[in-house]
């Protein structure tokens, strides 16, 4: 199901994440799926419940699931992973825009880069 590298430079709670968000946006789980208890988890991948606990939160908060209160965590609709996913690349661009900005271009030149032409070289 998810693998992890403990050779990876990235913490182990953001490789469980990645991998459950892999696995949602692959299809393999899908919408109205219950994931695993925090706790069956953090023992089949033998990690802290904490870790698992901070992944889960963390793809929450992204939009990629749902907690119900006594019932589990639960994989979201298919809109709610991609608004989610959205605020996050946005959140990712924004100094890389700015940056961009700064150096120079042009609205123009990043409407041509987001049309897929060349942009600024």
């Amino acid at each position: 199901m998810i693998h992890l590298d403990y050779r990876d430079a990235r913490p182990i709670y953001e490789q469980v994440k990645d991998g459950l968000r892999r696995l949602m946006v692959t299809g393999v789980l899908q919408s109205g799926d219950r994931l695993p208890s925090v706790r069956q988890l953090a023992t089949e991948l033998t990690v802290n419940p904490n870790t698992i606990a901070r992944a889960y939160s963390e793809l929450e908060s992204e939009g990629f699931v749902c907690t119900v209160g006594g019932k589990g965590t639960f994989v979201a609709d298919g809109q709610s992973q991609n608004d989610g996913r959205k605020r996050e690349l946005t959140e990712r661009l924004r100094p890389v825009v700015q940056e961009l900005r700064e150096l120079g271009m042009t609205q123009e030149e990043w409407m041509s880069l987001w049309e897929g032409g060349e942009g600024h070289a």
